[in-house]
């Protein structure tokens, strides 16, 4: 179990590498004024969930890994745009979580309605997935903007445990990640891709 947190830990830590992709500014506390309590609604929806099901903090960071990964942190995983949706690519097969994110947004729509973007929800929420998972605590810059565009042929490029290590490195180079971040995630692909 405290293996997988490290390699939990790592993921989040090279998202964050990929967050350099976004144009948005981030910061920390940056709903503080326009909705204060949007960090702990998500983080309400997220322990609620954990509760009931011990399973959901792996479910939602690697749905954070893989929306990070094809476009940049920007919420497109959740577009659903019918049988074209980046969701509906072989890549994003078995993610889940996807429930409570939109819970917590329609929570967040009610309280502070058009302010908080779903691309930081889903970075809030896997936070919080680690920090319930007695993993690190740590503090999650936001003001992602949400993306525009989902289709399932951005995600080709996903890695995938079947691919050889010259092409993992190259998907990996090509989102501007080195060998060491490929160690660490290549670990979470082979254990959630089954």
């Amino acid at each position: 179990m405290t293996n997988m947190l490290i390699v939990m830990f790592g993921m989040i830590i090279s998202c964050y590498i990929l967050i350099g992709i976004s144009e948005a500014r981030l910061t920390i506390g940056f709903y503080d004024k326009t909705c204060p309590d949007a960090e702990s609604i998500v983080g309400g929806f997220v322990r609620d969930a954990t509760e009931f099901n011990p399973q959901v903090p792996a479910f939602l960071l690697r749905l954070h890994f893989h929306d990070c990964f094809v476009q940049g942190c920007d919420g497109s995983i959740l577009i659903d745009n019918g049988p074209i949706s980046e969701k509906e690519a072989p890549a994003h097969q078995g993610l889940r979580g996807f429930d409570v994110i939109e819970d917590a947004k329609a929570q967040l729509e009610f309280v502070c309605p058009g302010v908080v973007s779903c691309a930081d929800i889903v970075a809030i929420a896997a936070r919080d997935a680690v920090a319930f998972s007695f993993g690190p605590i740590y503090k999650v810059e936001t003001g992602r903007r949400d993306g525009f565009v989902s289709n399932k042929t951005l995600a080709d490029k996903m890695p995938d445990f079947r691919d050889s290590i010259q092409l993992l490195k190259r998907k990996f180079f090509e989102k501007g990640l080195n060998d060491k971040d490929l160690v660490v995630l290549s670990d979470l692909v082979i254990m959630y891709s089954w």
